[in-house]
């Protein structure tokens, strides 16, 4: 009979013992094990033959464990305890929950990966994770150098075979300070009055400055540039304090713009919308941990863009 028990014994049978002493009756177990009752019955008639003695009995209180019920139930607890270990184990193993992930940023990003990074974290606390901050060429180098798992973005480089996770829209604006004559305009602002305006820009060559010089080309619009800053936080500072207007992505400006410290112009045509993704080389062999993550960004990303 011992030989058969552990020859013949399955996990579901066990389960099937456990949810009967948790719930107090077959009906409520097999609710629990979203199974029907005759196959709970089923499962309990089969493991108190292999037993050889009664498991459970009806009593006034519901159904309840006999001493050898009890005995069994035990091992119940035993075997999903080491498999419990086991799992962890394998993940340990193969690195969902242990290891290392690179992650590189555009600076633009840093308003809202730092938060996606931290609940990702949480979810595989084992898993390190580093993360770089620069502007849009620093973090195209680094991804055509293999120095990265994982680059947070707009456009890949044109030069890449590149896979993409789409996180979210990133909408871009035109900001002035709430104090400017245009920020309580009710009628749209019009493109030949921003002709007129100086604006602070990022340097030359950040995805923000060439998107903002395409929007001024395809209307024909020679802006004013007053200064140029390679730091969004200053330009927001400067436009605060009325040294000109600007545009910015409005990932950037969110809190300003709720508190009323800045305000977005309206304009036509904007604001204009581009796509924040998730990159990575497509050549690039990824660890568990980093297709942990990349997939994770593609699932959830969306939820910590701001706004």
């Amino acid at each position: 009979m011992a030989r058969r028990f552990s020859r013949d014994l399955t996990i579901r049978q066990l389960r099937a013992l456990a949810a009967v002493q948790e719930a107090g009756s077959v009906t409520s177990a097999a609710g629990r094990l979203h199974l029907t009752q005759p196959a709970v019955t089923l499962q309990i008639r089969n493991l108190q033959e292999l037993a050889g003695l009664p498991l459970i009995q009806r009593t006034g209180d519901g159904m309840v464990l006999t001493d050898a019920g009890r005995s069994v139930l035990a091992l119940a607890e035993r075997v999903e305890a080491a498999l419990l270990d086991c799992e962890q184990t394998l993940d340990m193993i193969t690195g969902r929950s242990g290891g290392r992930v690179s992650i590189g940023a555009v600076s633009t990003a840093k308003y809202f990966v730092p938060f996606a990074i931290a609940a990702f974290s949480r979810r595989f606390p084992k898993i390190d994770v580093s993360l770089r901050i620069g502007n849009r060429e620093a973090i195209r180098e680094a991804l055509r150098g293999y120095d990265l798992d994982i680059a947070i973005m707009g456009r890949p480089p044109e030069d890449l075979q590149v896979e993409m996770r789409l996180l979210g829209k990133h909408p871009h604006l035109i900001i002035a300070a709430s104090d400017h004559p245009l920020a309580a305009r009710r009628r749209p602002v019009t493109l030949g009055e921003l002709a007129s305006e100086v604006f602070i820009t990022r340097e030359v060559g950040s995805g923000t400055r060439m998107l903002m010089q395409g929007f001024f080309q395809k209307n024909d619009l020679q802006p004013a540039i007053g200064m140029e800053m390679d730091s969004n936080e200053t330009i927001k500072q400067a436009v605060i304090a009325g040294l000109g207007i600007a545009f910015i992505s409005q990932h950037t400006v969110s809190h300003e713009l709720a508190d009323r410290r800045l305000v977005a112009l309206r304009v036509p045509g904007l604001p204009l919308i581009r796509q924040w993704h998730a990159i990575r080389r497509a050549d690039k062999v990824l660890l568990p941990p980093a297709q942990a993550m990349l997939e994770f960004l593609g699932k959830e990303g969306a939820r910590y863009l701001p706004g």
